[in-house]
């Protein structure tokens, strides 16, 4: 059984951290099950392990959180849906790479149920909308926007941090860093495509979409 946890209002980054430390720990030792915990954060940037100082283009504009999960830098802000995941991956066959890639599938099948074609692509954590609307990049490359980005870390097989889709926060706050490393290409919202969709309207498609990829 998978517990599913909305906070409401703005959770504190690092009371968010130490939350799910505690709640993996359980996880592995039996005493507490699984969990989707669902958050929304005050403006912050999130420093991954493979973070690089030069992608912090703006130190000063938001509070910088030094994160033990996996990745570059991050923005996470009011209007961004956060779905921090804690699951036993030991259970679902000892296998990272397919981990991510069905924390990837779950983004896409959800943006899905808002008629929004999410895509992967190679070399680009995250999922992709192309914006065949706006000017292709030079070359002819057609423009690709950001709407999610993910990022984990194990614990003796247990997951936490996780996923989050831009629902509807200012676009203008991801200016201060360099997305997961990438440029070249911007990032969008399901408001920014012209979608009224709400955070309890991805909530609900979060929810009906994670059995087809977390079923043990």
């Amino acid at each position: 059984m998978v517990e599913w946890i909305v906070s409401t209002g703005l959770t504190d980054y690092d009371f968010a951290v130490r939350e799910m430390e505690a709640r993996a720990e359980g996880i592995r030792a039996g005493t507490a099950s699984e969990a989707i915990w669902l958050v929304e954060h005050p403006p912050l940037y999130t420093a991954g392990t493979s973070a690089k100082p030069e992608d912090l283009t703006d130190p000063d504009r938001f509070p910088v959180h030094t994160s033990k999960r996996g990745g570059q830098y991050t923005y996470h802000g009011p209007g961004q849906r956060v779905a921090y995941v804690m699951l036993d991956v030991a259970a679902r066959g000892h296998d990272v790479r397919k981990f991510v890639a069905s924390l990837e599938d779950w983004i896409i099948g959800t943006l899905n149920e808002f008629n929004v074609t999410g895509e992967k692509r190679e070399g680009r954590v995250g999922v992709w909308v192309t914006r065949p609307e706006k000017p292709p990049l030079p070359g002819g490359q057609p423009r690709e926007d950001k709407i999610a980005a993910l990022g984990i870390r194990l614990r003796k097989w247990v997951s936490f941090h996780g996923l989050s889709i831009n629902v509807e926060p200012e676009l203008d706050h991801f200016d201060g860093i360099v997305p997961c490393g990438i440029t070249g290409h911007g990032v969008t919202s399901l408001v920014d495509l012209g979608l009224p969709v709400t955070m309890t309207d991805v909530d609900v498609a979060l929810k009906k979409t994670f059995a087809e990829q977390f079923a043990p």
